[in-house]
């Protein structure tokens, strides 16, 4: 499946409750989803790990559907060796 595929499905399923809830509330949704991937990855159940993983992507694409964002165009930056501002460590 490709992310622009996962980011329909998300919308299809979900589209319409995210944008009545908007963005804020949206954002705060995801926050929690990414607190519980911290969580799990402080652990090592990697069911769970996978489990949140999938969670926080979901959210991700809730947030860029209810934004008119589409992911897969946004990470052509990464796709097509674009990648401006690299900071090195």
């Amino acid at each position: 499946m490709h992310i622009r595929e996962f980011q329909k499905l998300i919308s299809d399923r979900y589209e319409k409750t995210d944008r009545e809830r908007g963005a804020p509330k949206t954002f705060m949704w995801f926050i929690e989803e990414v607190g519980e991937l911290s969580t799990a990855l402080a652990g090592n159940d990697k069911g769970n790990q996978s489990e949140e993983f999938a969670d926080v992507l979901a959210w991700l694409c809730t947030l860029a559907n209810i934004s008119d964002i589409d992911l897969e165009t946004a990470i052509e930056k990464y796709t097509t060796k674009r990648v401006e501002g690299f900071k090195p460590k």
